[in-house]
């Protein structure tokens, strides 16, 4: 999806924002409520990759170690929309793909400080949380992990995936009328 007029790519941004802030506290699993809302708003993905990003929350199979779930999700849209076939697998270059997910990283980091789930919520609680001890998963929601604190990265990771995949779509639509 493509489109020039910059009040619509912001209302289709707002309402990815929206939905996977919903998504994230109703359902929880970050980088599955980046990618539904996605695509929701442009069409971008499907079951096969919503279902394989499961394990990707909370930096990892919950592990907080990893890349932040949400920032996952965003990288597998922008993978969906643009990333290497099958057919090319062979072929290594740096394509859009690269580009543009490194745009929404970029984004993601001058925001939360870190990539990494435990950096996030460092930042965003003031201390990580092991979210495979029982205790300590509780205190990460009564502090507000699904009611307001990771909803709102993933609606952040979910707008900025919507605004760099309609950048790069118009960058793409003036370069082929030029």
């Amino acid at each position: 999806m493509t489109t020039a007029d910059p009040n619509i790519a912001q209302e289709l941004a707002d309402k990815a924002y929206r939905l996977a802030y919903e998504y994230e506290q109703k359902y929880g699993s970050c980088p599955q409520c980046v990618l539904a809302a996605v695509q929701d708003v442009l069409g971008i993905g499907d079951d096969a990759t919503f279902k394989a990003s499961y394990a990707l929350a909370g930096g990892g199979c919950l592990s907080s170690h990893g890349t932040c779930g949400a920032l996952a999700g965003g990288m597998l849209a922008i993978s969906a929309k643009y990333g290497r076939e099958r057919e090319n697998f062979g072929a290594g270059t740096y394509s859009t793909a690269f580009k543009v997910a490194k745009e929404l990283q970029d984004k993601f980091v001058t925001e939360f400080g870190s990539p990494i789930c435990a950096g996030v919520q460092t930042g965003l609680f003031g201390r990580s949380y092991n979210l495979w001890d029982r205790k300590d998963y509780q205190a990460f929601e009564e502090a507000g992990g699904h009611r307001d604190k990771c909803p709102v990265v993933a609606g952040k990771v979910a707008l900025w995936t919507v605004q760099v995949i309609l950048n790069a779509e118009e960058k793409a639509r003036k370069r082929a009328n030029s």
